[in-house]
């Protein structure tokens, strides 16, 4: 089985800025719905709460494929992240749950 979120941290929570930019994105208000491209896995939010994190593959005919998925609430994938950084050696963004 693929631990989808062991592997889009692997993948996405690699340098401080994309940490900071996708923390950015999932912790906004401002931000009700859309995504954010990462390096491989494209992050869905589907409200302030809910969130879809999946790869997509895109092949030269154009079609694509989305291979697996994960469905995460906010705050899991906060903390997800969070320890990811921590880890790994980034400054990590306090948040009052974390």
């Amino acid at each position: 089985m693929i631990d989808v979120m062991e592997r889009f941290l692997n993948d996405e929570i690699s340098s401080q800025e994309l940490y900071e930019d996708i923390f950015s994105f999932i912790n906004s208000f401002h931000v009700r719905n859309g995504e954010f491209e990462g390096n491989y896995y494209i992050i869905k939010k589907m409200d302030r709460d809910n969130f879809l994190i999946y790869a997509e593959n895109v092949f030269p005919d154009n079609h694509r494929e989305i291979p697996y998925s994960l469905s995460v609430y906010k705050e899991d994938l906060l903390k997800s992240i969070n320890h990811h950084a921590k880890l790994n050696g980034l400054s990590v963004i306090n948040t009052q749950d974390n």
